[in-house]
């Protein structure tokens, strides 16, 4: 059912076109930054996206020069953890697994889960409770089991299913923000 949900998704993802990319990616932007969290929130985490995810690079950017503390995650596949690193500039990074953007360990500050104010999950689909599939390691589910502040999701609305499959181990996100609308799943 995960995988199906995954290939269906990404299909849809790959009709949209270069324009259309474009205009939903800046409508789910500017509703995510003019939303209550990012306002409250002086220290956020999110990935460094790739496409076809919502780019993250220009929210990034506005974090900094808004004086927010950005933080990104270091995955640890030896031990299946995951911790957030503060993340400055470029130098900062190398490239790993998949292609994935992550912090140099030696080169960044850890960020305690308390100090984070807003966790920006990743995911291929979500569902209207928040519950989504995600790339596959499970490492925010981890992470987020303990984690009490904000957490969102930034899609396309062809990323919102019916339902996701669930787990036991499962934790949905607060709020998912589409071009559409934004989803308050609490």
């Amino acid at each position: 059912m995960k995988r199906s949900l995954r290939s269906e998704v990404r299909n849809q993802l790959a009709k949209l076109t270069d324009q259309e990319f474009r205009q939903k990616t800046k409508a789910i932007q500017q509703a995510f930054l003019e939303s209550k969290e990012w306002a409250d929130s002086s220290v956020i985490a999110m990935t460094i996206s790739r496409k076809p995810e919502i780019p993250t690079r220009p929210i990034i950017e506005r974090a900094w020069r808004e004086g927010k503390t950005v933080c990104i995650p270091k995955c640890l596949p030896e031990t299946k953890g995951m911790h957030f690193r503060r993340f400055k500039d470029d130098s900062e990074l190398e490239v790993v697994y998949f292609g994935l953007q992550e912090p140099i360990i030696h080169k960044t500050e850890l960020i305690k889960p308390e100090d984070i104010d807003l966790i920006v999950v990743p995911g291929i689909c979500f569902d209207l409770e928040g519950y989504r599939i995600g790339y596959g390691g499970g490492y925010y589910d981890r992470y987020l089991e303990g984690f009490m502040n904000e957490t969102a999701s930034l899609a396309f609305h062809c990323q919102i299913v019916e339902r996701v499959p669930r787990e036991v181990h499962d934790i949905p996100v607060k709020q998912i923000f589409t071009e559409e609308r934004t989803f308050v799943c609490r």
